[in-house]
């Protein structure tokens, strides 16, 4: 089903954005894995809200409980079940769309294929589901790091504001220096001015999280309909207010002829397989070829706006609507660890699937 992710390494999400919890089933973890809750908790405060004045004010705690799975702090490959109790809500703040229809949000078409739905906050199709994804997250990148890869995911544009820099001429320790999370300093005091804008009027603003996968081991991934970066997409674009996904020279490589385009292959003083160039962002044929791994993710302006919007309620007369609430007017830096998620669940899948292509 649709709230499941994942073949070997699997999760399943549950919960509503005002409901009692959020949390998460991880399927397939292999045993003896040394994590604490500590750092499952590190994970989700980076994607909590009220972290600053450039995010929604909803002051949650997010504090995960680890209710299976782990034993004096490792895993004992049986499910790991996680939650996280829903503690400031507001249900009143959306009393007012009951029976409307918000401008470029799911309430349609919720009550289309269901006939019914959950207007606290959206219910399911909320990005609160999200906490649980970043709890098992965590796992799956802890699991990367035993093998020696790395996520990293960060802001590289907000509205017209764009980091121009190439990932490998970025110091990504940089990232959670600043609350926008872009790693270059002067440029994100410029993306924090564009989100203060349309804050103040009472607005939002979409842009892009870039993502860096380092230490991929070549020969990860499917040749047909499960290729990697096709497995990386689904991900990305299952994520709230994602409406694109390039990865490698993504659409800018079409003004490339192939003489450009094409990565040449060479043998490293320590007789190890690269390429001079990576415009196909390590993955060629849909499985990895272990280079740097690197792509883009588009995000939507919130559609949540604090202006007067004309739209239908459920018996199609026109209204007028307002948002209220507390709500983000970019959700750029909280989609970062979101991000970071479900990298590193794609690819701890396809390094457990690996396992069964060969003797």
């Amino acid at each position: 089903m649709s709230n499941s992710y994942g073949s070997v390494f699997r999760i399943t999400t549950f919960g509503e954005s005002h409901g009692a919890a959020v949390g998460v089933i991880v399927d397939g973890c292999p045993a003896g894995l040394e994590i604490t809750t500590e750092e499952i908790q590190q994970a989700l405060d980076r994607r909590r809200p009220g972290q600053s004045d450039i995010t929604t004010p909803r002051k949650e705690e997010d504090k995960v409980t680890i209710l299976s799975g782990m034993f004096e702090g490792k895993t004992t490959g049986t499910p790991i079940a996680m939650v996280v109790n829903n503690k400031d809500q507001h249900s009143h703040d959306y009393s007012h769309i009951a029976q409307a229809f918000r401008p470029s949000h799911a309430d349609y078409t919720y009550t289309t294929k269901y006939g019914l739905r959950d207007y606290r906050g959206g219910g399911r199709s909320s990005a609160r589901e999200t906490v649980a994804r970043v709890a098992a997250g965590a796992l799956a990148a802890k699991l990367l790091q035993h093998h020696g890869i790395t996520v990293q995911a960060y802001v590289s544009q907000v509205g017209p504001v764009k980091l121009r820099k190439p990932y490998h001429k970025l110091d990504l320790s940089q990232i959670d220096s600043n609350k926008v999370r872009c790693p270059d300093g002067k440029i994100a005091a410029r993306m924090i001015g564009v989100v203060e804008e349309a804050r103040d009027n009472l607005d939002t603003i979409g842009g892009v999280v870039s993502c860096v996968i380092k230490g991929v081991p070549a020969g990860l991934g499917e040749p047909v309909f499960d290729k990697l970066h096709a497995e990386l997409g689904k991900a990305m674009l299952s994520i709230n207010a994602v409406k694109g996904f390039e990865y490698g020279s993504g659409f800018e490589g079409v003004k490339l002829n192939g003489s450009q385009h094409n990565d040449q292959f060479y043998t490293d003083d320590e007789g190890n397989v690269r390429t001079r160039t990576n415009n196909s962002g390590g993955i060629q044929g849909g499985i990895s070829n272990g280079q740097d791994i690197y792509f883009n993710v588009a995000f939507k302006p919130v559609a949540t706006i604090l202006q007067p919007q004309t739209t239908i309620n459920d018996a199609g007369e026109e209204i007028t609507l307002q948002g209220k609430g507390r709500h983000d007017p970019c959700v750029l830096p909280r989609a970062v660890p979101i991000v970071d998620a479900m990298a590193a669940l794609v690819i701890a899948d396809f390094l457990l699937r690996q396992r069964v292509n060969k003797l």
